[in-house]
């Protein structure tokens, strides 16, 4: 099969779809990889490594798209990206396509492709294999993005999470339980901080309980329970996954005007729409806002920044899947592997995914 490895096009997403060692393994089983100039250099993989390993260096975007069947993105596809696919081809990445705009979605279909989510592919099971790396990733980044945040300079209260003898520690809710909440949580109580998780499955609060020996506060997430601890937290992060689907508004402009003037958002489900009302897109270069007095933190590739490694840990999920659609293509490896059939968004012109095809078709009245 012939694998393309495109150079990420969004701003300061320095990822990379497919590392040299994902390369080398693949050329060594008769593949041929195309990689594009400079596509890995900002997760600490040069050309020359990629060339070691077997690739071949091309010098467009263009030129890798035209030359592959295959192409393993990190991010959804730019407007420039999906004018360069063609009939037949398979695009994989974290797609988020409940959050793009309907042109983007309508291209993809025009184009007849496979689109495959990486944050949909899911096992019997239930779990998201490959999304989960990522959300560990960011759950853990979440206590140095609060901490930062909360300084003056950036419109913070200027409060430090830990405390200090004779001052308390600040306080943090976290609203959901899966991955991503589970790892804030852990990093926040590393830190110090007074942390509260909310959650509408028990189970997943008892198992809350049970890790952290009561020492984290579990709430139900009521409403009013969101509503209660939105006015006395320093920070709130919002960890809500509706799988393929856009993320539900679980904080109202309300609670947000009801928060400490300088408290934090981080609204983690904001690349599938965002799970707090004030909540709007925010990038790398420019990641925070202030809306009622409270500085949100709204970025949807936040693994980005810290590229290497986020880029080690989403291959060595998708790793499996990968190799075994190269080794006997996209039909026998849909047949094999329901996980991965899970995660194709579209396909053929139809959109695959029911949630993304129940919001996407609600749009057209059909």
């Amino acid at each position: 099969m012939h694998i393309g490895i495109p150079r990420e096009r969004r701003d300061l997403e320095l990822r990379v779809g497919l590392t040299p060692y994902g390369v080398d393994l693949l050329t060594r089983a008769g593949h041929t990889c195309y990689v594009e100039k400079d596509a890995g250099v900002g997760a600490g993989f040069s050309d020359y490594h990629y060339e070691r390993a077997g690739g071949r260096i091309v010098y467009s975007g263009e030129e890798v798209y035209g030359r592959s069947d295959l192409i393993l993105k990190v991010g959804r596809p730019t407007e420039e990206e999906v004018a360069w696919l063609r009939e037949g081809q398979i695009i994989t990445g974290f797609l988020h396509l409940a959050a793009a705009r309907r042109q983007r979605i309508e291209a993809l279909l025009e184009k007849r492709v496979t689109a495959i989510a990486y944050e949909t592919i899911e096992e019997e099971d239930g779990t998201l294999p490959v999304l989960r790396t990522m959300s560990e990733v960011a759950g853990r980044m979440a206590p140095q993005l609060a901490a930062t945040f909360l300084q003056s300079n950036y419109g913070g209260r200027g409060v430090l999470l830990s405390g200090v003898p004779g001052i308390p520690a600040g306080r943090v809710a976290i609203i959901g339980a899966g991955v991503l909440g589970t790892n804030a949580a852990r990093a926040f109580y590393g830190l110090g901080a007074d942390v509260f998780v909310l959650d509408r499955e028990l189970e997943r609060l008892r198992e809350i309980d049970r890790e952290f020996n009561g020492r984290v506060t579990t709430m139900v997430a009521y409403p009013f329970n969101i509503a209660r601890v939105a006015r006395f937290v320093e920070v709130l992060v919002g960890a809500i996954l509706s799988p393929g689907a856009r993320a539900p508004i679980v904080v109202t402009r309300e609670m947000v005007r009801s928060m400490k003037k300088g408290a934090v958002i981080l609204d983690f489900s904001i690349d599938q729409g965002g799970c707090v009302e004030t909540s709007r897109p925010t990038t790398l270069r420019d990641p925070v806002f202030i809306e009622e007095g409270v500085v949100h933190f709204c970025v949807p590739n936040v693994p980005g920044v810290v590229p290497r490694t986020a880029t080690h840990a989403f291959n060595n999920a998708a790793w499996p899947y990968l190799r075994h659609l190269a080794e006997v293509g996209l039909e026998q490896a849909l047949q094999d592997m329901p996980a991965l059939r899970r995660g194709v968004a579209i396909r053929d012109g139809h959109i695959l995914n029911e949630a993304l095809a129940a919001a996407f078709y609600a749009g057209t009245g059909g």
